[in-house]
C-alpha cells in the first residue's frame, strides 16, 4: 500500500495432499470434508463454482459484536476471541544451521535479517501440510522504517545498512503448527526461506531479453536480483504464491531531468525514501537506467520447493503492483485481477491462453507467459469494457512506441493512456465472491481527484477530493474470461458524522475510511481491512474512526462490523484462515510509524511498542493468531 497518502505513485514427508495437487483440476472433484474445507479456505476465490468449503449460513452470516473504537496500544477483538502476537519481524525463520536470535537494540548484522523476518509484514497465505494443524504461511515486507532497523537509525549510512535494508524486504517462508492451541514456527524447517531485494530472480513472458531489460550485470534481459515493496498477493491453482512489487519507483535515485518514460513510472532524483544507490549501484538510474524496468512485477514463488528461483511473469503487465487474485474460467483457464495503487492508474485483468494442468508448478510453470492483458474503463451507465493491451491493436502501435508485447508490458500505463481506461482512485486488493463470481477492488482514497489540473469526479471514482475511498465490485458477462462487465459500488466508505458530505460515505454498520486489503473465507464472509495514513489518524474528519481496523461485512445486506482494532499508526493488512476457519492469521503493519519521519532512533516508540508493551522497546510487525476461546469458526 502506498505509504504517501493521496500521492501518485516436491516431497512430501507427512503423507497429506499437498494444496497444489488438490487445486489441480482432474483432482478437485475427489476433495470432500475437511479437506474440502482446506481447499475453499485458501482457494475459495479461484475455484468459481467449484467451491466446496461450508455452504451457506443457516442465520446472520456475522455473529459476532462489533468492537468499539480504540486508539489503545493493543490488538482489541470481540469478547470471547483471543489476538496473540506471533511471527514477528528479527525472528529467525528457521533456515537450518541459521537461525540467529533477534537483537532488539537493532544490533543484528545484514547476514542476521537475511535469514529472520522481514520488516512491516503485508499481505499472507497459509498453505496446509496437515490441514488445519501445519502448514506454510508465506507473507510479503514491504519496505524498512531504516530509524528502528539499525542502532543508530539514519544518522550515519553504510554499505551494511543497505545490505540490511535489502534483507528486510522481500517474502518470508516459513513452517508452523498448532500445539494444544497454541501456534509456533516450526524451526528448523527445510522449506523455511527468505526471498529478499537481493535474491536472484528469473524474468519470463514478452519483456524477457527486451532491450529496455538488459543491464551491464544482464545482457540477456533475463535474470535479475531481487523483489521489493512486496504488497498485496495471490495464490494460483495449482498452489503457488504471486507478490506483487508496488512503490518501486522510491528506491532508484534518477535524473534531474528524467525522460517522458522515467516520469510516467514516477522515477525522481536522489531517490524517495532510500539511499540504497550509495552502495548499490544498480540503484542509481544515472548509470543504469534499465534496472529500474526491472522492478513492478508480479512474482511466482513456489513455496513448497526452497530451491525454486522466483520468477517475474511480464505478461501480467507492469505496475506499482497491489496483487494477483486469481480465478478460473469453466474450461480451467486462469484469471489474474489486479490493481495498481497509484492515484488516477488502473484496474488489470489477465487471462491465460492454456488451461491449469494437473501437476503443481511443475505441470505449470510457463502458464503465466501465455495470454491476454486487459486493462478496465467502467462506463457513467454501469456497464464496463476490458480493453486489450496487445501491440498492434488500435494505437499501440509502433509509431507510439508498442513495436512488440515487450513494449506494451513494460510501458503498461503508457499503453493504457492511449486506449481511455479508467482513471482510478489507487485501487489496491482484489478478491471474488465465487457464489456470486462478482469481483471487489478496494480504492483506497485520493485526496487529488478534482484538484487543479487533475481528473475530476466520474461514475466510478464520484468524489472529489476523495480521502474516505471506496469498494467497487463487478460482474463478468459470461465466464471470468468476458470482455464487458456490469459494475456498482459496493460501499462508499467515510464516517457518517462527518461535515462535509463527500466524506461521509454509506457504510451499513461501523463505519471505517480507506478500505485496502479484502478476502472472502469459504462461508462468503468478506473480511475489509484499513489504511488511513498516520498524518491523518485521529484528525479531522477521521477523528472519530481511531485506529486502522478490520471489519467483517455480508456481501448480500453490506451488514458491517468491526472485528478488529489495531495499535496506533499501523496499518491491518494480510488476512486468511486455516482450513477449518478456526484460527484466523492477521499482520500488524508498522505499529507505531512516526508520520512526519519514519528515520527517528531518538523515539522509537513515541507512539507504540506493540507488541512486547516494554516502554522504549522497538515496536514491530508482527502476525496476530486470532482464535474463539470456545475453538468455534472465526466471525459466526
Amino acid at each position: 500500500m502506498a505509504k504517501d497518502y493521496g500521492e501518485m505513485e516436491d516431497s512430501n514427508p507427512s503423507g497429506n495432499p499437498y494444496i497444489r495437487n488438490l487445486a489441480d483440476p482432474a483432482r478437485r472433484v475427489f476433495v470432500r470434508g475437511g479437506m474440502a474445507a482446506a481447499v475453499a479456505g485458501v482457494l475459495s476465490p479461484l475455484l468459481g463454482g467449484c467451491a466446496t468449503g461450508p455452504g451457506p449460513a443457516s442465520g446472520p452470516l456475522i455473529g459476532f459484536k462489533g468492537v468499539p473504537v480504540s486508539t489503545a496500544d493493543a490488538v482489541t477483538v470481540p469478547e470471547g476471541y483471543t489476538a496473540t502476537p506471533a511471527f514477528m519481524w528479527g525472528e529467525p525463520v528457521g533456515v537450518p544451521g541459521n537461525m540467529p536470535a533477534f537483537r532488539p537494540d537493532g544490533s543484528n548484522s545484514a547476514a542476521d535479517q537475511e535469514v529472520q523476518m522481514g520488516m512491516h509484514h503485508d499481505a499472507l497465505a497459509y498453505f496446509p501440510l496437515e490441514g488445519s494443524r501445519r502448514g506454510l504461511l508465506v507473507m510479503n515486507h514491504e519496505y524498512t522504517d531504516d530509524g528502528l532497523l539499525h542502532t543508530d537509525g539514519t544518522r550515519t549510512w553504510s554499505a551494511e545498512k543497505t545490505r540490511k535494508s535489502i534483507a528486510a524486504h522481500g517474502v518470508s517462508v516459513i513452517e508452523i503448527e498448532e500445539r494444544g492451541g497454541a501456534w509456533s514456527m516450526v524451526r528448523p524447517s527445510r522449506y523455511a526461506r527468505r526471498i529478499t531485494a537481493g535474491s536472484p530472480m528469473r524474468i519470463a513472458g514478452p519483456a524477457a531479453g527486451h532491450a529496455m531489460m538488459r543491464t551491464t550485470a544482464d545482457p540477456t534481459g533475463t535474470r535479475s536480483l531481487g523483489t521489493l515493496n512486496n504488497c498485496a498477493n495471490g495464490v494460483t491453482p495449482w498452489g503457488t504464491y504471486l507478490t506483487g512489487e508496488e512503490n518501486f519507483a522510491f528506491y532508484f535515485n534518477g535524473p534531474e531531468k528524467p525522460d517522458a518514460h522515467q516520469r510516467r513510472w514516477g522515477l525522481r532524483p536522489r531517490g524517495r525514501n532510500y539511499r540504497w544507490h550509495e552502495h548499490d549501484e544498480r540503484f542509481d538510474a544515472l548509470k543504469h537506467p534499465n534496472e529500474f524496468n526491472r522492478f513492478g512485477w508480479v512474482v511466482e514463488i513456489d513455496p513448497m520447493d526452497p530451491s525454486m528461483t522466483p520468477v517475474k511473469r511480464t505478461a501480467l503487465g507492469r505496475a506499482a503492483h497491489e496483487g494477483a487474485w486469481t480465478a478460473q474460467t469453466r474450461d480451467g483457464r486462469v484469471v489474474v485481477y489486479m490493481g495498481e495503487d497509484a492515484a488516477f492508474e488502473y484496474i488489470y485483468k489477465f487471462v491465460s491462453r492454456d488451461p491449469v494442468r494437473p501437476g503443481g508448478f511443475t505441470a505449470n510453470r510457463e502458464l503465466l507467459d501465455h495470454g491476454t492483458l486487459y486493462v478496465a474503463r467502467f462506463e457513467a451507465d454501469g456497464s464496463g469494457r476490458w480493453l486489450e493491451l496487445k501491440a498492434g491493436t488500435g494505437p499501440l502501435n509502433a509509431e507510439n512506441g508498442f513495436t512488440n508485447q515487450g513494449d506494451v508490458v513494460i510501458k503498461s500505463r503508457q499503453a493504457s493512456d492511449l486506449l481511455g481506461a479508467t482513471k482510478m482512485d489507487r485501487p489496491e486488493w482484489t478478491a471474488v465472491d465465487t457464489r456470486t463470481g462478482e469481483i471487489y477492488c478496494t480504492l483506497t482514497n485520493n485526496s487529488q481527484r478534482g484538484a487543479k489540473d487533475r481528473p475530476g469526479a466520474d461514475a466510478a471514482n464520484p468524489r472529489r477530493n476523495n480521502v474516505m475511498g471506496q469498494i467497487i465490485k463487478w460482474k463478468e458477462q459470461g465466464d471470468f474470461d468476458g470482455r464487458a462487465f456490469t459494475w456498482t459500488h459496493f460501499v462508499l466508505a467515510g464516517d457518517p458524522q462527518n461535515e462535509r458530505a463527500e466524506a461521509r460515505g454509506n457504510v451499513k454498520g461501523d463505519p471505517y475510511a480507506c478500505p485496502d486489503g479484502i478476502w472472502f473465507d469459504a462461508r462468503g464472509v468478506l473480511w475489509i481491512q484499513t489504511d488511513a495514513h498516520a498524518t491523518v489518524m485521529y484528525k479531522g474528519e477521521f477523528a472519530r474512526l481511531g485506529s486502522n481496523v478490520m471489519l467483517a461485512a455480508d456481501p448480500a445486506t453490506g451488514d458491517t462490523r468491526r472485528f478488529l482494532v489495531g495499535p496506533p499508526n499501523c496499518e491491518v493488512t494480510g488476512v486468511m484462515c486455516t482450513p477449518d476457519l478456526r484460527t484466523m492469521f492477521v499482520n500488524i503493519q508498522h505499529p507505531g510509524e512516526t508520520p512526519t519521519d519514519r528515520s527517528d532512533p531518538d523515539h522509537p516508540s513515541r507512539f507504540s511498542s506493540w507488541p512486547s508493551g516494554v516502554a522504549g522497546a522497538r515496536p514491530r510487525s508482527a502476525t496476530v493468531v486470532v482464535r474463539r476461546r470456545d475453538g468455534g469458526i472465526i466471525g459466526t
